[in-house]
């Protein structure tokens, strides 16, 4: 099978399901958004030094598949349904804050903003939560026209705290103080 179809080529792609949207339509954006999510997801997977965390790093990339497929799919209309898709990984919710909580046992209560950086593993996970935002601001844009499942929002908000948490966990670990914002 070639990589390339050509069929991109006019500025519209096809929908997992049926139909065909300009590139730059809000479905297209959601899912492209939770695509380079994963991408720099796989790059922080680089730079942790925590097996644990990398562990459950690797789980969050594979959920990100199911939910890049939700929204990849065409709504149903008259003539189509849904396609079938993934189940969404609304389990991991609660996994996510388990993890949360447990690490919080090993930092300090914040009691300012943070500064993001501090080490590599720590950088490039506060860089993934940035990443994390960008693609829930994206599928809240695409609920303003097109029914998501409110599941997808629901995981990349916790999500975007899970990385904040890690952030500060490989911080911790590596000896880095979190940089807390001193504003004059």
């Amino acid at each position: 099978m070639k990589v390339y179809t050509r069929t991109g080529d006019d500025g519209r792609t096809s929908l997992l399901g049926g139909g065909r949207v300009a590139k730059d339509h809000p479905r297209v954006a959601a899912y492209g958004e939770v695509d380079a999510l994963n991408s720099v997801l796989g790059w922080a997977l680089t730079q942790v030094s925590s097996r644990e965390t990398a562990q459950r790093v690797v789980l969050v990339q594979h959920d990100l598949f199911a939910l890049g497929s939700e929204l990849a799919a065409s709504p149903a209309t008259a003539g189509r349904p849904r396609p079938d898709t993934p189940p969404l990984p609304i389990r991991r919710v609660v996994e996510m804050e388990a993890w949360m909580d447990e690490a919080e046992e090993e930092l300090r209560p914040l009691t300012a903003f943070v500064l993001p950086g501090g080490c590599a593993g720590a950088a490039a996970l506060h860089v993934a939560r940035t990443m994390c935002r960008r693609a829930e601001r994206a599928v809240v844009g695409l609920t303003a026209s097109e029914p998501v499942a409110a599941e997808v929002l629901l995981y990349l908000n916790r999500l975007s705290d899970l990385l904040f948490v890690f952030a500060r966990l490989e911080n911790v670990r590596a000896g880095h103080p979190d940089v807390v914002w001193r504003h004059n």
